[in-house]
C-alpha cells in the first residue's frame, strides 16, 4: 500500500510539474515563417474575429485574411533586418502567440522576428565566441542610492586575467532602462560577432538607467511590478549627467578598464544621446569618442543656440577635441532639425565632427544600425 500511494504521489508531483512549466503547450501555428523567396508569412488561428492584422512593420497595420477554417494569414516581402511586431484582433493588441521571441520597450510587449541577410546578420546570435552580460549594482553617492546597469564582457575577459580593456558607456532613450540596449539594440550580439570578425576592438561596455529618479528597471526595485510609462525619464534636470562620475569610478575599481580619455567612449540614443551631448561637454577631459544617435540636443531644455553659456563649454571639450565625435540621425526623425541646427552651430564655430545621415525615424532599426558602424571607429 505504502508503495502504491508513493508512486501516486510521485506521479502527482510529475504531473504537476509538467502543468507548470507547460511543456504539454503545443503552438498554435507557424508565425512568422520565413520563407525561401525572402518573404515572410504570419498566422493567426482565431474563427471568431472580424478583423486581424499585423503592426509594427511599416507604417500602417498589414490586414491579414481568414480561411475556411478560421486561420488569419499574410504574407508580405520584407527586407532583411530584426524587426518588432505585434497582432491586432479586432483592434486590441496582442503578441504572436505562436512566436516565443519577445522583447519589453518601455511598457509595450512585442515580438521579434530576424530575416536573414544584410546587416540582419550582426543583430542574431552567430557560432563565435560570446561575451558575458552582467546586472550589477553600483552605490552612486551623488544621487543618494544604490542603482542598477548592465555590464558587457568581451570573450576571453575572465581568461586574460592581466589585459584590461577601453569601455563604451552606451546610453538610451527616454523611456527605456538599463535593459534596452541590450534586448531591444541587441548591443551584445553586434558586439560577440564584429569582434569575432575582427572588426571591432575587445571592448567592455556598460549600459546604465539613465533616469536618475529611478533605482533599476520595473520589477527589480522595491516599487514592485509597476507599469513603465516614462514619467521617471529626467532628461533635463542635470542629475543624470551630474552622477556619471559615479558610474565610471564603479566600473574602473571593479572591471580592468584603461582609465584615460583615449580608451573611454559614450554614445545614446535620443534623450540618451543629451546625456552623452551634455556629459562629455561637462567632461572635456574623459571621453575621446562621443555619438550622438538621433540626440536630445536641448541646452536647459531648449533648443541650440549660439550662446556664451554653450559654446564656453563646446570650445573647453575640443580644445583637445575628441577623436571622433560622431552625429547620426534619420531623415524623417522629428528631432532632425534640432540636430540640423546644432550642426550648423558647430559649423559656426569651427568644431570638428563627423555626420551620418539615414532613411528612416526615430526607430530601433537606425538606432542598431548606427551602432553596428559606431563600433569598429572606436579605440583604433
Amino acid at each position: 500500500m505504502k508503495r502504491v500511494i508513493t508512486a501516486l504521489m510521485l506521479s502527482a508531483g510529475i504531473a504537476t510539474g509538467y502543468a507548470q512549466e507547460a511543456l504539454g503547450f503545443i503552438m498554435p501555428e507557424r508565425s512568422p515563417e520565413v520563407n525561401p523567396d525572402s518573404t515572410v508569412t504570419f498566422r493567426l488561428r482565431a474563427p471568431e474575429a472580424r478583423s486581424v492584422g499585423v503592426t509594427g512593420i511599416g507604417m500602417q497595420p498589414i490586414p491579414m485574411e481568414k480561411d475556411s477554417t478560421g486561420l488569419w494569414s499574410v504574407t508580405t516581402r520584407l527586407r532583411p533586418d530584426l524587426y518588432t511586431y505585434a497582432m491586432l484582433v479586432d483592434g486590441m493588441r496582442i503578441i504572436d502567440p505562436s512566436n516565443v521571441y519577445v522583447a519589453r520597450d518601455i511598457a509595450s510587449l512585442s515580438n521579434v522576428l530576424i530575416v536573414p541577410g544584410g546587416n540582419s546578420a550582426y543583430y542574431a546570435v552567430q557560432d563565435v565566441p560570446h561575451g558575458s552580460v552582467r546586472k550589477v549594482w553600483y552605490d552612486s553617492p551623488t544621487l543618494g542610492k544604490e542603482r542598477r546597469m548592465t555590464v558587457y564582457t568581451p570573450a576571453g575577459y575572465e581568461n586574460n586575467p592581466d589585459r584590461k580593456y577601453p569601455v563604451l558607456y552606451l546610453l538610451h532613450g527616454m523611456g527605456g532602462d538599463e535593459d534596452a540596449w541590450n534586448e531591444l539594440g541587441r548591443a551584445s550580439v553586434i558586439l560577440d560577432n564584429l569582434i569575432a570578425q575582427g572588426k571591432a576592438e575587445p571592448m567592455i561596455v556598460v549600459m546604465p538607467n539613465g533616469n536618475g529618479e529611478m533605482t533599476a528597471a520595473p520589477g527589480q526595485t522595491g516599487e514592485g511590478m509597476y507599469v513603465p510609462d516614462g514619467k521617471y525619464s529626467r532628461s533635463q534636470t542635470g542629475k543624470f549627467e551630474n552622477s556619471f562620475k559615479d558610474i565610471i569610478a564603479y566600473t574602473d575599481s571593479h572591471y580592468r578598464t584603461i582609465p584615460d580619455k583615449a580608451h573611454r567612449a559614450i554614445a545614446g540614443l535620443s534623450m540618451g544621446g543629451g546625456h552623452s551631448w551634455r556629459t562629455s561637454m561637462q567632461m572635456p577631459d574623459t571621453f575621446d569618442y562621443v555619438g550622438l544617435f538621433s540626440a536630445a540636443v536641448r541646452w536647459n531644455g531648449n533648443g541650440v543656440e549660439d550662446t556664451e553659456e554653450l559654446t564656453a563649454p563646446l570650445k573647453r571639450q575640443f580644445a583637445d577635441a575628441p577623436r571622433l565625435y560622431w552625429i547620426a540621425i534619420g531623415k524623417d526623425d522629428f528631432l532632425y532639425s534640432l540636430n540640423e541646427d546644432y550642426r550648423k552651430l558647430l559649423d559656426t564655430t569651427g568644431l570638428p565632427y563627423e555626420y551620418h545621415e539615414s532613411e528612416g525615424g526615430h526607430t530601433w532599426t537606425n538606432w542598431r544600425d548606427y551602432l553596428l558602424l559606431f563600433l569598429p571607429r572606436l579605440f583604433k
